[in-house]
């Protein structure tokens, strides 16, 4: 059964689908540094392109309608009729400091809903119609009660500069357009996360302090449908509605356990149930051992398990250069057994990534900021865009996966990854300089925004954070395209060219080029895999004439 499910939970994770390989993490106010609430998203798929989506706000006069297009496929689903007043949005965040995220789960498959409303526009309606989280929750959750879900299991993270919340959310199959669903606020001081597996297990079912919300179907619905029989006290939402087996738990679960590694001890403890689903759930929720910064959000956004009994850089598969990523299908299967690589936070298919950082003490046009990266998060740029950017720089603008741009942010940024998936522990050196001195600059234009921008009136406010979202997407941009050349030329052919303190090629004192050093290979047993699989072949022998 277990290798069954693993041959297809991987196969569903190598689709093209964006959906359903994604993750998003969570810092309730009182676990970060400055106050603030974050949450984060890395939007995987295999032909997803990285731009930033935008949409304006604005009133409506009676019986406008709003077209629904399904997220994933941009097939129409319908329409519905339009809110009296809108907001507007930028990327997954609204004018309000709003900002929603997800990751599917799939979940039983018999439940794959029949409405109208699919889980990418019911994103982008939380955004548009409500001014705080529990609004977006509202709205989203009253939406598909009225016009039917149109996905299969979703865990969404709600959040604005107050609070945020896990919603999860299942339909209920092809003859009933509704949804049976939970959401939970993540309590402050504590950090949170969900990544392709249902998270909220059993819950508190009289919660006077509004904390714990719930349809009053979801306990009936699955007695109804066979998938509990218990007390309702000890009813699961996760067993019930999801389907715990090892993909769930190694290649999902997984990533928020290392998550709560980085900043609580002690979470070996839960290492049975990733392994071994041994024990009781890892929770939905901890207290971390120290305050998490938004930079701390971009790097665990990097996570490739380093340092964990996970780590991607020390198996064999990472190969001679300690490579992070493994190419699809992720299963594999040698003398009738059925393996699995390693599913890290950071993958080389996202399409985007990003870290909603929510500041309640903010002005209105800084309350919430987008650090919106494109491709790959380990070796992507994270770029300013606050929640009063109207429109999209031009670097981060529409393209898809067919069509090569230098001049888009995406294709620079592929380059330079794609490059690096090759000979990743020699070239990451390089990249690090560059993307931590770009990083740098932004995080220091941004404080200085943030101090001199008050002083001035909304309408300029707005004026000065588009201007800058725009300035470091183009010098991003362009310094990537460098960065890009850079290597192509540096590693040419195996080699290692020689650099100077200033980052030049150095030449010899007649002008030609430097002879190169031999790069060779990194690890040790790469030399000893060849000599295992061929004996002698390659064994220097002697000679005698």
């Amino acid at each position: 059964m277990i290798q069954k499910y693993i041959a297809a939970a991987l196969s569903l994770v190598a689709s093209a689908l964006p959906a359903l390989a994604c993750t998003s993490l969570i810092a309730a106010k009182g676990a970060t540094a400055d106050g603030s609430v974050m949450i984060t998203y890395a939007a995987d798929s295999h032909n997803l392109y990285g731009e930033l989506y935008t949409a304006p706000g604005g009133t409506h006069a009676p019986g406008t309608m709003r077209r629904i297009v399904d997220w994933d496929s941009q097939k129409p689903l319908g329409e519905i009729p339009e809110a009296p007043v809108t907001y507007s949005r930028v990327g997954n965040m609204n004018e309000h400091g709003v900002a929603i995220t997800e990751s599917t789960w799939g979940g039983r498959h018999e439940l794959a809903g029949s409405g109208l409303i699919d889980y990418g526009s019911l994103i982008y309606l939380g955004l548009e119609r409500a001014k705080t989280a529990r609004e977006a929750l509202k709205v989203m959750t009253d939406l598909v009660k009225q016009y039917g879900y149109a996905s299969e299991g979703e865990s969404f993270s709600i959040a604005d500069p107050d609070e945020v919340w896990i919603l999860e959310m299942i339909g209920k199959g092809k003859n009933d357009k509704g949804a049976v669903w939970v959401a939970r606020r993540i309590p402050d001081g504590c950090i949170s996360g969900h990544a392709n597996h249902a998270r909220i297990h059993t819950f508190p079912l009289k919660d006077k302090s509004g904390e714990t919300l719930y349809s009053p179907d979801v306990i009936k619905f699955a007695r109804k449908m066979g998938y509990f029989n218990g007390k309702d006290e000890e009813f699961d939402f996760s067993k019930a509605y999801a389907v715990t087996d090892f993909g769930a738990l190694r290649g999902c679960d997984a990533r928020v356990w290392s998550y709560y590694n980085r900043f609580a001890d002690g979470m070996d403890r839960w290492l049975p149930w990733i392994d071994r689903a041994e024990g009781e759930p890892m929770p939905l929720w901890v207290k971390p051992d120290r305050k998490v910064s938004a930079n701390d959000m971009k790097w665990m956004m990097r996570d490739h398990f380093e340092g964990t009994p996970y780590d991607m850089t020390k198996d064999v598969g990472a190969g001679p250069y300690h490579v992070p990523y493994r190419w699809r299908p992720m299963s594999f299967t040698v003398d009738s057994v059925e393996y699995t690589h390693e599913r890290a936070i950071a993958t080389q298919q996202t399409g985007f990534s990003l870290v909603a950082q929510l500041r309640k003490e903010l002005p209105r046009s800084m309350r919430g900021m987008l650090w919106f990266g494109t491709d790959d998060a380990n070796t992507c740029v994270y770029l300013p865009v606050f929640c009063s950017v109207k429109r999209a720089p031009a670097q981060l603008g529409h393209g898809d996966t067919n069509t090569f741009s230098w001049d888009a942010n995406f294709w620079v940024n592929n380059v330079v990854a794609n490059q690096a998936y090759n000979r990743y522990s020699q070239m990451i050196p390089d990249i690090r300089r560059v993307q931590k001195e770009l990083e740098d600059s932004i995080e220091y234009d941004v404080e200085k925004a943030i101090r001199e921008l008050p002083e001035f009136d909304d309408e300029l406010q707005a004026e000065l954070t588009q201007d800058l979202a725009d300035i470091w997407a183009k010098k991003a941009t362009d310094r990537y395209r460098s960065l890009a050349e850079f290597l192509f030329v540096k590693y040419m052919d195996g080699n290692i060219k020689k650099v100077d303190d200033k980052g030049q090629f150095e030449r010899t004192p007649e002008g030609i080029p430097a002879y190169p050093d031999f790069g060779g290979y990194d690890d040790r047993r790469y030399f000893d895999n060849i000599v295992r699989e061929t004996g002698d072949h390659f064994k220097v022998k002697e000679i005698k004439f």
